[in-house]
């Protein structure tokens, strides 16, 4: 069996839970040809990509997918790529609030996933679920993780990507929400294409 770290994070903002860990949690512990090795992440710069990079040094995965919450979106999206810059509009769960600077000092402007996100978002989509490839992972926690662990691994065997959750009905009234289940499934789907 190969192996896949995927990663889900606490909650933040004020909410009281993240989708993106709660679906996580619904994952079988096999899909397809993957183990999978499930952690909850905390949402603060720095700290969320050395716990992923920590946990994978110990388990050495053949993928790591990313799981975060990205309220307002109307489906699930596959991040193409991540960008060297950190902006905060709110501060991470230690209070961090940084104005552009960069996730990795003289890193790449920008780092390409190295999982076959167009083919995973067309999976899902094509068992009816709204799905499509995203080409921002935003400036927050999200887009600092993604971009560290692709520039950790950058020409390794470890092949990585970040995907993005929306809300679950329970967090809004007026907002974009898929449930909870169906996310879980997606991204369930999402992990049979690799």
């Amino acid at each position: 069996m190969k192996k896949l770290l995927i990663t889900g994070f606490e909650p933040f903002g004020g909410e009281k839970i993240n989708p993106s860990w709660e679906a996580v949690k619904l994952l079988p512990d096999k899909i397809g040809d993957f183990e999978l090795n499930k952690i909850e992440i905390p949402v603060v710069f720095g700290k969320a990509a050395k716990t992923v990079i920590k946990k994978a040094e110990e388990i050495k995965p053949d993928a790591i997918i990313c799981v975060g919450q990205a309220g307002g979106r109307t489906g699930v999206t596959p991040e193409m790529v991540a960008i060297n810059l950190r902006f905060a509009s709110i501060t991470d769960n230690e209070g961090n609030q940084p104005k552009d600077v960069p996730c990795v000092p003289d890193g790449e402007n920008a780092l390409f996933s190295t999982l076959p996100v167009r083919k995973m978002a067309e999976a899902v989509s094509a068992k009816g679920t709204p799905c499509s490839v995203s080409y921002s992972a935003g400036t927050y926690v999200c887009n600092d993780l993604i971009y560290h662990v692709l520039h950790h691994y950058k020409g390794m065997e470890t092949k990585s990507c970040f995907i993005h959750v929306p809300f679950i009905p329970e967090q809004t009234n007026d907002k974009p929400s898929l449930p909870l289940e169906t996310i879980a499934k997606a991204l369930e789907i999402a992990i049979e294409a690799i």
